[in-house]
């Protein structure tokens, strides 16, 4: 699984405003429905599960990142994106520290497998120096997308 098999490409968002985990959250969402990946009258549902999950145990792994991430039955395939903030988002991660990157994932509760798949690819890539220190530095979409992009080619 790559990537680009599951990453909303127009949901990708590099300046995000956010402060908080929950509107961080919000603000990410918003962005898939903005996207055309998520109905207007999903958008709240879809949070509350994230939110819920966060309740579980923050999906803050530490070093400025999390990966919030839900089931959800008004989803038909998997779909995620990523959000960059500027100033850091507090996510109550494990490191106490707050986030500068973010990737989201929804999936349908019928497909684990490939929610399972598509977090493990995300965790790999973001164990790259190398790639967690080319997020980092991209100011726009594309260049996010770019970032992305070669480590779908990589495969690393």
């Amino acid at each position: 699984m790559k990537l680009s098999d599951f990453v909303v490409r127009e949901a990708v968002t590099v300046d995000l405003h956010a402060t908080t985990k929950e509107e961080a959250i919000r603000e990410i969402v918003a962005g898939l429905r903005d996207a055309g990946r998520l109905a207007e009258a999903d958008l709240e549902g879809v949070t509350r599960a994230i939110l819920n999950r966060e309740e579980l145990g923050s999906t803050g792994i530490g070093q400025g990142v999390a990966v919030p991430h839900t089931r959800h039955p008004t989803v038909d395939r998997l779909i995620g994106t990523v959000a960059l903030s500027p100033k850091g988002v507090e996510f109550a991660a494990l490191d106490g520290e707050p986030v500068d990157i973010l990737f989201l994932l929804v999936s349908p509760p019928n497909q684990p497998g490939d929610h399972l798949r598509a977090l493990e690819n995300i965790s790999r890539h973001l164990k790259d120096e190398q790639f967690v220190r080319f997020l980092r530095q991209a100011r726009t979409r594309e260049q996010v997308l770019d970032v992305l992009d070669e480590a779908d080619q990589s495969g690393t």
